[in-house]
């Protein structure tokens, strides 16, 4: 009967900690970057040296311009001129200035994308990119670029109704903030703590059943690590498939950036997460070989 109580309640702390650890990194990373403007702006700053994001930059805003010029057949030539000039500010110190300021901007669309205050897509606006472009242009003596018109031209990072459909799952990961995180820690070290209380007799018994324990929970938050893993690798692919063709690699630039924190976490816990199981096996193989057995004692 010990024994299959035991197993029973190894296997609520295998699922348990499986579901709690996702919940637990999306929520606090909702709550240290998402919703941070600082340490948001400072994801995405080093986009700006990105080769994808780089290029749709240039095209979006090249493509925008060439609607307000008329060159007639030499509209090839002067489209490949321009974007040549947009391309090479690109590299420019001037368009990370842009960039950043762009993005801080763009954070507030994001934010209200969440709270449920706007039922738009979640875009970055290029009209600070384009405003310096044209500066800078102008400034070199470029033809045309007076024509460049300082409207929004915009990447989408989410869909309106991709946008829709999460809103909800981040309403509650705000709410939650780092205390999910918290809560699954302590979860775990309370789930060892009772099984050395409620372990078999003596000193031995304590320390098998909550080495066994540990290994569990250390197996829950490597499982529930690559459970993270997965989700962000699908939910990457079905943000990505609703972003125009044209902006998809500055889009999913944007996006890695972003969860590149994220990325980090799952890999820490699973890590730490195997090491602790595998640990916590050899240790308790060997205090079976070591500890006197009840009768002994």
């Amino acid at each position: 009967m010990r024994t299959y109580i035991s197993t029973a309640l190894s296997a609520v702390l295998l699922v348990l900690l499986v579901v709690l650890v996702p919940l637990s990194a999306l929520s606090a990373w909702v709550d240290l970057e998402i919703d941070n403007t600082d340490r948001y702006v400072a994801a995405v700053a080093p986009l700006a040296s990105d080769p994808d994001v780089q290029n749709t930059v240039a095209d979006l805003i090249t493509d925008e311009a060439m609607k307000q010029i008329d060159v007639g057949p030499l509209g090839d030539t002067v489209r490949a001129f321009l974007h040549q000039a947009v391309q090479s500010f690109t590299t420019t110190d001037a368009f990370q200035a842009a960039w950043n300021a762009a993005n801080r901007t763009a954070h507030e669309a994001v934010t209200a994308a969440l709270d449920g205050r706007s039922g738009e897509s979640v875009t970055i606006d290029l009209a600070p990119v384009t405003e310096q472009v044209k500066r800078n242009l102008q400034d070199n003596g470029v033809p045309f670029a007076d024509s460049i018109p300082i409207e929004h031209t915009d990447i989408q990072i989410v869909s309106a109704d991709r946008a829709d459909q999460l809103r909800q799952s981040f309403r509650w990961l705000r709410a939650a903030s780092i205390w999910p995180a918290v809560g699954t820690l302590v979860f775990a070290v309370l789930a060892v703590g009772v099984a050395w209380v409620r372990g078999g007799p003596g000193r031995r018994g304590s320390a098998l059943a909550a080495l066994s324990a540990t290994a569990v929970a250390g197996t829950g938050f490597a499982l529930g690590a690559l459970l993270l893993r997965g989700a962000l690798a699908f939910a990457r692919n079905r943000v990505l498939a609703e972003v125009p063709g044209s902006e998809t690699d500055g889009a999913a630039a944007v996006y890695d950036a972003l969860t590149s924190s994220l990325r980090t976490t799952v890999w820490i816990v699973f890590g730490t997460g195997l090491a602790l199981a595998v640990c916590a096996v050899a240790a308790r193989i060997w205090a079976q070989r070591v500890l006197p057995a009840p009768s002994a004692e």
